[in-house]
Formats: C-alpha cells, structure tokens, sequence
C-alpha cells in the first residue's frame, strides 16, 4: 500500500480521570474550527455510556463530526473497535482527527494502533497533549499515579486546567507533583517540559500556537504489573428519577461511606423538572 500524500494530523487529549479533558477538547477543537479546519473528535472510552460525547454535541457541524466507542469488553476488543473507528474516520480525509481517551486509558495502545496498516499510511501524529488538574490531590493511588506519570512523559506538552479555581501554592503543588511523578518512572528528562494555564478564560492564540506544535515523545520506562490490568471499575445508573438536590446529597453521602469503597468521581446527566 503506498503512503498518501496528505496524511491526517492525529491528536491525543490525555488526563486521569476529573482531570478537565473534555473542557479543554471543547476549546480546542472550536479554534480549529475557526481557523478552517475539518476535524472529527473520537471519543474513546471504556464505559457503556460516554457523558462526555453529550457535551461536546454543540460543536457538531459541517467541519466537525463526533464518533464514539463504548464497552469493548476486554483490552483486545476495545482496541479492535479503535482501530476500526480510525479506518472509518481515515477514509473521510479530515484535516485532523482529536482522540479523547478514557482516565485510564494505556499510552500503549494508541502508539500501536497507529503503526498497524493500513493506519500507518493514513495517520500522523501530531501532538499528544496531557491535561492535569491544578489543584491536583497530593497522594494518589500507586494506579493513577502511574497514569499521571505515563501521560506526561509522552505529551509533547501540559495544560493545567482550572487555573482559575486553583491558588498559587496549589499550581506550584500539582509542577511539584508532576515532577516527582516523572522521576519515579524514570523519565527526569521529560520533568521540565512546557505547561500552560487553561481556566474560565479562553487560551490566548499564542498558546494555541504552541500547543499545535508541541509534538510528542517516545519515553522508556517500566510498566508495573497492576497497570497490565484494569484496576478501575464503573458503575452506570440509568433512568434515575431524582431531582438534583436529592443526587447532591447521595453523592456527599456516599463519598464519606467507607464501605462504598473510594469512590474517585461521579458524573452524568439528569432531568431537571422544567424538563432542561
């Protein structure tokens, strides 16, 4: 198969889970739109139902398509139907395509996929992007601590997102911890890279100019074994009939119940009474 000459620029959106992924694609994908492009954004998660495709649906238009993957059963699988989107979204010749992955999702996978025909000869990367939460927990599971260390060592650069709610001490806390991160998975070199601040304020063209040339890197490290694995699980409600204040309170309820296990987020959609 021969190499085309005009090949789709593919972007990876990174984060842990909470970490402000989808807020940020939203921004970034509506200023490639501005500037001409015809993109498509994949969202790419391991759960049955992906939330975050519902609120990216105001960007649908005639230069942007949304196409999503759900479930997958296994690793094997879910890479299965990846890869399958790719194909479908290659054979469209978009400008660019932006992945939006799972909190948990595995570097591995994308870096692989794309070096499989006929992806190969369809697809460049183009910049692998890592979105972190300034105001980022100081202790994490030894899991999404390694998720947040093998994120930022192949992003070509990092957005700290909710700069806005978060203090000086906290943004210098969550570099700290970025660092610190890195190091443990041996990647020192990678502690020194470019972040920018993302909060309520729309990122200036400046930044944007970086972020559109900040590549990526292959970084060497060891994987543990848990991250073989899967050592996240979800639980999906559907049809929930409880009005928010009801939703607020089991929430905070559950959070401080021990034996509801560690609960790392909640989040999803419900109907107000006004039908909104």
């Amino acid at each position: 198969m021969e190499r085309v000459d005009n090949m789709t620029k593919i972007d990876l959106i990174t984060g842990i889970l909470g970490s402000g992924k989808t807020t940020f694609i939203h921004e970034y994908a509506s200023h490639l739109i501005q500037q001409g492009q015809r993109i498509a954004i994949l969202e790419n998660d391991f759960g049955a139902v992906n939330v975050d495709m519902v609120m990216l649906q105001d960007l649908k238009c005639e230069n942007c398509q949304l196409e999503m993957i759900a479930g997958g059963g296994d690793p094997c699988c879910h890479k299965r139907r990846f890869k399958t989107q790719l194909i479908s979204l290659g054979m469209q010749h978009f400008d660019r395509v932006i992945i939006e992955p799972s909190g948990i999702f595995d570097m591995d996978e994308f870096f692989d996929v794309l070096h499989e025909e006929p992806l190969d000869q369809w697809y460049e990367i183009g910049n692998v992007i890592a979105v972190v939460d300034a105001r980022l927990e100081d202790t994490l599971s030894p899991e999404a601590e390694y998720l947040l260390a093998s994120q930022a060592a192949n992003a070509g650069c990092m957005i700290l997102s909710k700069c806005d709610t978060a203090t000086e001490e906290q943004r210098r806390n969550t570099i700290a911890h970025l660092k610190r991160s890195l190091t443990a998975l041996g990647c020192k070199q990678r502690a020194d890279q470019k972040v920018l601040c993302e909060g309520a304020e729309p990122l200036p063209d400046q930044d944007f100019a970086t972020i559109l040339s900040c590549g990526y890197h292959i970084a060497s490290y060891e994987k543990p074994d848990f991250a073989k694995g899967q050592s996240f699980e979800s639980l999906y409600f559907l049809d929930m009939h409880l009005d928010g204040d009801a939703v607020t309170a089991a929430v905070k309820k559950m959070l401080k119940d021990p034996s509801c296990g560690h609960i790392f987020r909640v989040k999803g959609f419900l109907q107000n009474s006004d039908g909104t």
